[in-house]
């Protein structure tokens, strides 16, 4: 089976994985926990990395990382590698440790970086380990939330700006953002993902493939672009939002706006003129809509039931 290929660019943003060889546990020990983490500032000091936000569980871990140079493999060459060294001298053993490559699933940062981050601090609690996410230590929640120290490679900011520009109030309304969904059943981000591979708007999507993959073959590595395709017309999607939303204008237009640049497959620039604005306009737009879908419960129950009348 081929390697899937890897997305490479300056300022990419990565869900990335790793999981033990044969499901085994790759973290045995608090050591083994705090070595990794060593080798994950190395990597950002060597390499140039950004860790926005991690988990570490037994046999797996979880990062959300950012590439200002483009350069995800080398930077995981040599986490996965200085990491499988370690482990296999401290054991008195040979082999891989890890099974296969990393996974990395490349991100649009506003659509999806704080449902990322809420997934993997949330980790520990979906597999049973703990009733709340701050009782988990090894993950970066505790450090989001106000608690203890952060280690200087972990960068905090661009996600907490989501919630606010005042770091406390910020920290306050993002554990409610992830206590939200404690005792709650929920879907995983990465349900919308396109050819395992990239997880962000039709348009986020084209960008990657026309920009980054043009001589790489776009069928192979992102087969479901192809699905692009059955994508609604803004004109579908005014008219659902229309019959949701109502007469309530402002908001409607926003929501007419973050839909159709999220899910119309159309360029900034079409969406623009179908609205009578420019492009500047419409990324803000999605980015408040973004925003206010964190907080506000009857907005988002609006959002779910246009997309439920769209099918998307």
């Amino acid at each position: 089976m081929a390697r899937p290929l890897r997305i490479e660019y300056p300022g990419a943003f990565y869900h990335v994985t790793s999981r033990g060889n044969e499901q085994k546990d790759v973290f045995k020990s608090q050591r083994d926990r705090q070595k990794f983490l060593e080798y994950l500032e190395s990597a950002t000091e060597r390499y140039g990395g950004v860790v926005h936000a991690y988990c570490l569980m037994s046999n797996h871990y979880h990062l959300l990382l950012e590439t200002p140079v483009g350069n995800l493999s080398q930077i995981m060459r040599h986490i996965n590698g200085a990491y499988t060294t370690y482990f296999n001298i401290k054991r008195k053993r040979s082999g891989h440790l890890f099974q296969g490559r990393y996974k990395a699933i490349l991100v649009e940062l506003d659509e999806y970086a704080m449902e990322l981050s809420r997934y993997i601090h949330l980790n520990p609690v979906r597999a049973g380990m703990v009733t709340r996410p701050e009782e988990y230590r090894w993950s970066s929640y505790n450090n989001y939330i106000g608690q203890g120290t952060a280690p200087t490679w972990l960068k905090m900011e661009t996600i907490l700006d989501y919630f606010g520009k005042k770091t406390k109030e910020a920290m306050k309304k993002y554990r409610t953002f992830v206590e939200d969904l404690l005792g709650k059943e929920y879907d995983s981000p990465f349900q919308n993902t396109f050819g395992a591979a990239v997880l962000g708007t039709a348009e986020f999507i084209e960008m990657v493939t026309s920009e980054h993959l043009s001589e790489k073959g776009v069928d192979r590595a992102v087969p479901g672009i192809r699905q692009f395709k059955s994508n609604p017309e803004p004109e579908e999607i005014l008219k659902a939002v229309a019959a949701v939303v109502g007469e309530k204008e402002k908001q409607a237009r926003q929501v007419g706006m973050y839909l159709c640049h999220k899910y119309s497959g159309k360029k900034l620039r079409e969406i623009g003129n179908l609205f009578g604005v420019g492009e500047t306009a419409i990324a803000e737009a999605r980015r408040l809509l973004s925003r206010k879908l964190v907080q506000d419960k009857k907005l988002c129950a609006e959002v779910e039931k246009v997309k439920a009348i769209l099918k998307i």
